[in-house]
């Protein structure tokens, strides 16, 4: 019996573990101040804040992906400037995945984080603060350490979300074997091609990943202190 897979599958997946890791690192830097401002701030621009961020939960996801295949190409300002650096243009690169991905997996990454961070409350910081610990020395040694559970939590779902991307991906990568062709994209050629076996074990294998990922989820909340 013959692999099911072939190297354009294998490739498929590969390039989608390779976006999805990327993704989920660039979300937890970039996500992790906005969540704590988010948390902590006063400020009557938190609402718009939150909004922008938790925009592509209701967006399509391909009016995301068109605004930002607009925006980064040529003519669009972020392509100008790419341009400008001597970059060239973001779509139809593995560069402008990641783009769209850290755009669109955003508030996946992002709540969880400010949720574990408004858990945390004042008390923990004002003990910091009367041992004069100052606030970078308080936020890595006293609220990441509190806040580790919303960082799994972030961590999984952004990585989970990433992997189960498709109108943002095909919108501003297109459909490039081993450069820009995802798992999702190729389940959505196999169907094209009515190539059903092939899809079925893509497919299968993106059900049971997501299966095992909200399995992991519900189990680690389990395990967690007070939880009922």
């Amino acid at each position: 019996m013959s692999f099911p897979l072939d190297r354009t599958d294998l490739a498929a997946i590969w390039l989608t573990l390779e976006l999805a890791t990327l993704t989920t690192l660039l979300l937890l830097v970039v996500g992790t101040p906005i969540a704590w401002w988010l948390a902590r701030t006063r400020s009557r621009l938190k609402a718009l804040v939150a909004a922008v961020v938790a925009l592509p939960l209701v967006l399509p996801p391909t009016v995301i992906g068109f605004y930002l295949l607009v925006s980064m190409g040529p003519h669009g300002f972020i392509g100008q400037f790419t341009q400008s650096l001597g970059l060239g243009t973001l779509p139809f690169t593995f560069a402008g995945l990641v783009v769209g991905s850290v755009i669109y997996s955003m508030p996946f990454v992002v709540q969880p984080l400010q949720n574990a961070f408004t858990a945390i409350g004042e008390r923990p910081l004002e003990v910091a603060a009367t041992l004069r610990a100052s606030p970078w020395d308080t936020f890595f040694s006293v609220v990441l350490p509190l806040a580790k559970p919303g960082f799994v939590t972030a961590s999984i779902l952004g990585f989970a979300h990433t992997v189960g991307e498709f109108g943002v991906v095909l919108m501003i990568g297109g459909n490039i074997p081993e450069k820009t062709r995802v798992v999702s994209v190729q389940i959505f050629d196999h169907v094209e091609a009515m190539e059903y076996a092939q899809a079925h074990w893509l497919a299968g294998g993106m059900l049971l990943f997501s299966f095992l990922i909200l399995l992991a989820l519900n189990t680690s909340r389990r395990l967690k202190p007070g939880w009922t």
